[in-house]
């Protein structure tokens, strides 16, 4: 009894307890009085329950951020096929907009899930994102594929990436990062599979099939998603109101979060985009080119499952300052100076695939540990809003500052917009616990 009620304590000041190691842990906690299943004690960090809802996260993400994670396919494709009179810069914006309104799209799906839950949400999701696919596979001018992959085919993704999401966060508190890093290791199975799968099909069957096996895969692996994901907490009901979404940024930690995932989204997803490009100039062996993003994924795979283990254990912002300052300097060290290497441009391609793996699966991990559960919906909405802003420019501006077969600013640019992100999350740590060492 006397453990339980020093546990107690402590968590009405803002900090929970690993009981195992004795060490502390930044994370606000509900008020004394909330309900019963708000407390850290109540999150059952494990059984058959939660694991089938990571389980169904994983083919969420899977279907979901696995397509963004190949998008450099698709603006290849664009290139070379139907909008080869476009620019790659002005090309650049459909997959832009696709990442971001995946991304950027939880500040309404987030408040969503807190009223009503993941069930219909994640339905809805699925038939969209579905026909979505379908529409794209019959585009063949710009504005057809800014209106189908870029906006319907996102906003589908989107809803099936927030309810998988959230819902796992509600399931897992000390193992928190732990099973985030396994649902979202699904996205980059995803990055493996799919670029190669479009690649060999679209000489085979064309463009359009080659869509649409895609969205009927989808539509059964989201089908599943349907069945085994769910939020632990009852919806909550209550009036939009736009201060539920201004409120969090009256504290400064909040705030420091979200303007440094917005530069890591800067810079993250340029090399996702323009690798394939920068390698085939550079006189890659062709046969070589198709698997470089697959190669990228792989390794993002335990990129993703890793620093979430660690960041368990040795403090999650611990773990995404090394892993997005790793990110920054392997692309002024390496990605720079190997760029006319091909066995550089694959080591480099390996090392990011693992450091932003890292990334993407410590950022709700990072956001869940300074909120209220309760509120996780539009806390982690807000974050990924602004981190989806990032996203969206961050390509138009990369292709627009290459020059021909010259990829030093863009470069640079996702190289000093990693380390910014980094030092933030270094800023957002001392305004935790100062200084000190300590697991954060």
């Amino acid at each position: 009894m006397r453990e339980k009620s020093k546990e107690e304590d402590v968590s009405a000041q803002g900090l929970t307890v690993d009981t195992e190691k004795g060490e502390g842990e930044s994370a606000p906690a509900p008020p004394p009085a909330a309900p019963a299943g708000f407390n850290p004690a109540d999150f059952p960090d494990g059984g058959r329950e939660a694991w089938l809802v990571v389980f169904g996260g994983f083919l969420a993400l899977f279907c979901s951020f696995g397509l963004v994670n190949c998008i450099g396919v698709f603006e290849q494709y664009y290139v070379d096929g139907p909008l080869h009179n476009y620019s790659t810069s002005a090309i650049s914006w459909i997959p832009s907009l696709h990442v971001f309104v995946v991304t950027g799209s939880n500040a309404i799906m987030g408040r969503l899930f807190d009223n009503y839950g993941p069930r219909w949400i994640l339905v809805v999701g699925t038939i969209v994102y579905s026909f979505g696919l379908m529409v794209t596979s019959l585009s063949s001018e710009y504005y057809q594929f800014i209106l189908s992959q870029g906006i319907v085919l996102a906003l589908g993704a989107s809803a099936v990436f927030n309810c998988a999401t959230n819902s796992v966060i509600t399931w897992f508190f000390k193992k928190r990062a732990t099973a985030l890093g396994i649902m979202v290791s699904g996205s980059s199975l995803g990055g493996v599979v799919l670029p190669i799968m479009i690649t060999k099909l679209i000489p085979q069957i064309g463009f359009p099939w080659t869509i649409r096996v895609v969205g009927f895969m989808f539509l059964a692996l989201c089908g599943i998603s349907c069945v085994t994901v769910k939020s632990r907490l009852p919806p909550r009901p209550k009036p939009l109101r736009v201060s539920d979404y201004i409120t969090p940024f009256k504290e400064l930690k909040f705030t420091i979060v979200v303007i440094a995932s917005f530069f890591l989204f800067w810079g993250l997803f340029l090399p996702f985009n323009y690798l394939i490009l920068q390698a085939q100039q550079a006189g890659v062996d062709p046969t070589l080119v198709p698997y470089i993003l697959p190669i990228l994924n792989a390794l993002s795979i335990p990129g993703r499952i890793l620093p979430g283990f660690f960041g368990d254990r040795l403090g999650r912002y611990n773990t995404m300052i090394f892993i997005s300052a790793l990110s920054g300097i392997i692309t002024l060290a390496l990605w720079i100076p190997g760029s006319k290497s091909t066995a550089a441009i694959i080591v480099y391609g390996g090392i990011f695939g693992f450091s932003s793996g890292g990334i993407i699966s410590l950022l709700p991990a990072c956001m869940a540990q300074i909120s209220d559960i309760r509120e996780i919906g539009t806390r982690n909405g807000v974050n990924l809003f602004f981190a989806a802003v990032g996203a969206l420019t961050g390509s138009p501006i990369g292709g627009a500052i290459s020059s021909g077969d010259r990829y030093l600013g863009l470069q640079l640019f996702t190289g000093i917009t990693m380390l910014a992100g980094s030092l933030l999350y270094v800023v957002a740590r001392t305004v935790l616990i100062g200084v000190k060492p300590g697991r954060v």
